[in-house]
C-alpha cells in the first residue's frame, strides 16, 4: 500500500504548532504536528455531513436563509450545507487557519466538490468566536466543528466557545427559532447540561463517522 506523503503545512495561530496535510493516492489526511493520530480524513466524513444536514433541515425553507459553519476542515460540512439549502441562501464559513482555506482552494478541494467555489459561500478567515460576537441575530443556524468536541484540542482558546459565555454568544447570534449544532467525537453529559442552563432545548444525536452506518460513533448536539 502506498504511504502518505506530506504535501503542506499550516501554522495554527496562537498555538505555536502546525497542521499537516498528507496525501495517499486520492485520500487526504490532516494531522497536528507532534501528536499521534489524525484530525480528519477524506474517507471518514459521514458525521461532518450529518452536522449540516441535521441543522439545515430545520431552517432550509426560510427565505434568504443565512447559516454559519465554524471550521472549514476538509469542506464536507460546508458542502452538505450548500446541498441542503436553496439558491438564495448564504453560507458563511469561518476558518482560523489561512492555510486550510488555501488547501481547500487547491488539491484538497476536489474531495468535497470545491464548495468554496459556490457563489453562496462567504469565507471569514479568523476566530469564529469573534464572528459570533460581531453578528448578533445574524444566522438561522450555526454549526460548530472547530475541535474534537467541547474542549480546545487544536487551540486552548477554543475552550471559550463551549463555555457558558461562548454558548451565550452563539445563542445571541441566532435569529428567532434558530438552531445551534455542535459536533463532537464523543458524548459529554456536562456539555449537554451547560446548554440547558442557558435556556436551550437540547437533543443529542449519535451518528457514524462513515456511511452507511460504519465507523466510530460521533455525537451532534442540536440546541434551539
Amino acid at each position: 500500500m502506498a504511504k502518505f506523503e506530506l504535501i503542506g503545512t499550516a501554522s495554527i495561530p496562537g498555538k505555536g504548532s502546525e497542521l499537516r496535510l498528507l496525501q495517499r493516492n486520492d485520500e487526504f489526511s490532516i494531522r497536528i504536528a507532534g501528536t499521534a493520530g489524525e484530525l480528519m480524513n477524506t474517507r471518514l466524513h459521514g458525521s461532518e455531513d450529518a452536522l449540516a444536514e441535521l441543522a439545515c433541515q430545520r431552517v432550509a425553507d426560510r427565505p434568504g436563509v443565512r447559516v454559519l459553519v465554524g471550521g472549514l476542515g476538509m469542506g464536507f460540512t460546508l458542502a452538505a450545507a450548500l446541498a441542503a439549502l436553496g439558491e438564495d441562501a448564504e453560507v458563511v464559513v469561518a476558518e482560523l487557519v489561512p492555510g486550510v482555506v488555501e488547501w481547500n482552494e487547491g488539491p484538497l478541494g476536489a474531495a468535497a466538490g470545491y464548495p468554496l467555489k459556490d457563489p453562496r459561500t462567504r469565507v471569514s478567515v479568523g476566530d469564529v468566536g469573534e464572528l459570533l460576537r460581531r453578528e448578533p441575530g445574524g444566522f438561522d443556524a450555526i454549526m460548530l466543528d472547530v475541535d474534537n468536541g467541547p474542549e480546545g484540542l487544536t487551540r486552548r482558546e477554543n475552550d471559550w466557545l463551549y463555555s457558558p459565555d461562548g454558548l451565550a454568544a452563539a445563542q445571541e447570534a441566532l435569529r428567532p427559532e434558530g438552531v445551534l449544532a455542535v459536533w463532537s467525537a464523543g458524548q459529554d453529559p456536562a456539555f449537554t447540561e451547560r446548554l440547558r442552563r442557558i435556556g436551550l432545548l437540547v437533543e443529542t444525536v449519535t451518528v457514524r463517522a462513515h456511511r452507511p452506518g460504519k465507523g466510530a460513533r460521533h455525537c451532534i448536539w442540536l440546541a434551539y
